[in-house]
């Protein structure tokens, strides 16, 4: 039996675990655009609010309260409670300063523009527009972070790569998909943190785990959900034939101890065995790795980053609550669009991105139809156009069906 306390009918999370109430998330769709002048001055102070981004003189106090509580020299008793106060005041103080940026070269544009005018010069005048043009898709997306305010938006996160069946060439673009994952989340100033992987008969990755820490991180991730198609020249084939491979992505947020789940032990079977791959002597010669499996819901975790067995088993059950959470999200969102005529018929294991590079070059997202014939940048982890596109797909998704319903 599985019980999680804190989630209702609507699949919302009790006061605990909702958003942090200095930075106040809007659902508001409506674009945030800012124009060059024409007959009068742009108001620099709507930016603030424009798009619903924050509650700006609520962040600049929140911003003050934290920085009180950074202060406390009692707040190190409580490591936990530390780390969440900083980490919460580097964000807060990290997105007032990016909108005070845009607002001081909003205003030095605005005053480009004004000096221009009067001196009748029009390439001061372009220059200054063209400034303020290019705020624009800053500010969307902007306003897009500020619609991840899904229950765990904002945890960290687990992604899951397994190979698809073909053999060493689905094991081979399983690796290529990790490293895709890592690059783009190192570019995003994020922290990888492995946890297991299994190596390939002879290339590749049978299937990997690791932990991607940092604000926001699942709620950006967690579209990436799903099956994804590779057409290439196969570098394994004698005959430089075609082939085709998958691999799955799982994506799954971290929670916290505030969100209850009961898991019987009459439920979970725990396996273990000695762990493959680099790790020296000891973690090859004792079953130090550790497999859970929920028996109800067939969901399968591993961990074998530790050399000790407890500490792997004590990672792999965060793991399982963590995959028993999003699976009562999963299940809830499946029945709230199984009563919206409009919703498309793709879910978690369907396909959702092809990845062709031959016999052309091409990276197409086959939910939001966002492609790029740089398929060297995607693969290197240039994934945010097909995140923005499908981030703003799915909230744009769950505000239609709250207008429906």
């Amino acid at each position: 039996m599985i019980r999680i306390d804190g989630i209702d009918g609507n699949c919302r999370l009790a006061a605990s675990q909702s958003a942090d109430p200095g930075i106040i998330r809007s659902k508001r769709r409506q674009a945030c655009v800012l124009r060059p002048p024409n007959s009068s001055k742009p108001s620099v102070s709507r930016f603030r609010s424009c798009g619903g981004i924050f509650d700006w003189d609520r962040s600049l106090e929140r911003l003050e309260e934290l920085n009180q509580l950074a202060e406390d020299p009692d707040l190190w008793q409580d490591q936990e409670r530390a780390q969440k106060v900083m980490r919460d005041r580097t964000q807060l103080e990290k997105s007032i300063n990016r909108v005070r940026e845009i607002e001081t070269e909003l205003e030095d544009s605005v005053g480009l523009v004004e000096l221009g005018e009067a001196e009748d010069d029009s390439e001061v005048v372009a220059e200054a527009e063209a400034a303020i043009e290019a705020l624009g898709p800053i500010a969307e997306k902007m306003e897009l972070e500020s619609l991840l305010s899904g229950e765990a938006d904002g945890n960290d996160c687990y992604v899951e790569i397994n190979a698809g069946a073909g053999g060493t060439e689905s094991q081979d673009w399983a690796e290529m998909l990790v490293r895709m994952y890592v690059r783009w989340a190192e570019n995003h100033d994020y922290q990888v943190e492995w946890l297991e992987e299994s190596a390939g008969e002879e290339a590749g990755l049978k299937s990997a785990t690791f932990k991607v820490g940092g604000v926001n991180a699942y709620g950006w991730l967690k579209t990436e959900s799903g099956v994804h198609r590779l057409v290439r020249i196969s570098p394994f084939d004698s005959q430089s034939r075609r082939h085709t491979s998958f691999a799955s992505v799982w994506v799954y947020p971290v929670i916290d101890e505030s969100i209850e789940i009961e898991i019987e032990d009459k439920d979970l079977r725990v396996d273990t065995y000695r762990a493959s791959g680099a790790g020296g002597q000891h973690v090859n010669k004792t079953d130090s790795a550790v497999r859970l499996t929920h028996l109800p819901t067939g969901i399968v975790v591993q961990c074998q980053n530790d050399r000790s067995q407890h500490r792997n088993r004590a990672t792999a059950m965060a793991m399982l609550r963590a995959r028993l959470y999003e699976h009562e999200l999963q299940k809830r969102e499946a029945e709230a669009e199984a009563q919206q005529s409009e919703k498309t018929d793709i879910g978690w294991g369907h396909q959702i991105r092809s990845y062709v590079l031959h016999p052309y070059q091409m990276v197409k997202d086959l939910r939001t139809e966002v492609e790029t014939g740089n398929t060297q940048a995607v693969l290197d982890g240039d994934l945010d156009r097909f995140l923005e596109a499908s981030l703003a797909g799915h909230v744009a998704g769950q505000g239609g069906a709250g207008v429906d319903a």
